[in-house]
């Protein structure tokens, strides 16, 4: 502070906040076939990306994944990243740079698809450099089926001992943490309480969401096609106490999805659980940023509870 006035970085320094990564679907945005096969007339969501630059550009939107910017009561911060998909690199070099983020002390993941880990190479990338990978391994939290998913996908990321003659390669360094799909079974990540919340991503499939924070109550729920009850209890006003922050998935604007809740389910979920505050993730191209919150914006006033489109790197100050 100089003259009385307070800085920008103290400013983001002041508060613990959420940092949107990525708030598209698992194709991203722009969809590719828009542009390589363009329709007449064009998609004007699509079509965007190749006039305004993706950092000015909200329908631009990367695999779906939040940064948690924790300010501990040391005053020191940690950074907790949930989800690093197909787009981390990209996302990582445009807003870690933009939002001064020095790096990340662990990693929750929601499950094992592609949208989730295909990063996972790339934590290296936000790593100190080290040729013979002496370097502290970041906590990656997940369950046990992610885990052997994982294990599939990327046999050298959970080696654990080279083979003889096997040479030492620059991979991520990654400590994993098996955690438990029900929110009786907390974990803490970086200082900070999660409370995992298993929701139905497809019938035959569980997801993890998770709960956050003490003094703000946070749900994350990325990838959804139906709650089961008993999480729908602990974070509904009318169960477990009104969260401050719901951030939810919505896929297509119409109809509905196997894996996904649309727009119309979606809204119904925000009305039933009742936050104060509601963002949305996941959006295909067919959201427009701009008229969709316009539309949001009237739904808010009538329903009595403000819900917005979130979008890549939006930063939402928040004590946790």
């Amino acid at each position: 502070m100089q003259n009385g006035t307070v800085s920008m970085a103290e400013l983001l320094n002041s508060s613990s906040a959420l940092i949107f990564m990525g708030t598209g679907c698992s194709s991203a945005v722009p969809n590719a076939m828009c542009l390589i096969q363009p329709s007449d007339p064009p998609c004007s969501v699509c079509s965007q990306s190749l006039s305004i630059p993706p950092d000015l550009n909200p329908n631009y939107r990367g695999n779906t994944s939040l940064l948690i910017d924790h300010l501990q009561s040391n005053g020191e911060h940690s950074y907790i990243l949930i989800d690093v998909g197909k787009t981390f690199r990209e996302a990582a070099l445009r807003w870690f740079t933009f939002h001064k983020i020095p790096r990340v002390d662990s990693v929750i993941l929601t499950h094992e698809h592609a949208d989730a880990v295909l990063g996972l190479d790339d934590i290296r990338a936000v790593q100190p450099f080290s040729p013979t990978n002496d370097i502290s391994p970041t906590p990656i939290y997940l369950t046990e089926d992610s885990m052997n998913s994982v294990g599939v996908k990327f046999p050298y990321l959970v080696q654990k001992k080279l083979k003889e003659g096997q040479e030492v390669r620059r991979v991520s360094q990654l400590d994993w943490r098996i955690i438990e799909s029900h929110h009786e079974k907390p974990f803490v990540a970086s200082g900070l309480q999660f409370f995992p919340l298993p929701v139905m991503h497809g019938e035959d499939y569980v997801s993890l969401g998770f709960l956050f924070g003490e003094t703000s109550k946070v749900a994350y729920i990325s990838d959804i096609s139906r709650f089961i009850p008993s999480t729908l209890s602990v974070i509904s006003k009318s169960g477990g106490g009104q969260l401050d922050l719901l951030i939810i998935d919505t896929l297509y604007k119409t109809g509905s999805h196997n894996t996904h809740f649309c727009f119309p389910q979606t809204l119904d979920a925000v009305k039933t659980i009742c936050p104060k505050r509601a963002l949305l993730v996941g959006m295909t191209h067919e959201f427009d940023h701009h008229k969709d919150n316009e539309f949001l914006t009237e739904w808010s006033k009538r329903e009595g509870i403000p819900v917005q489109l979130a979008r890549d790197g939006l930063r939402v100050p928040i004590d946790l």
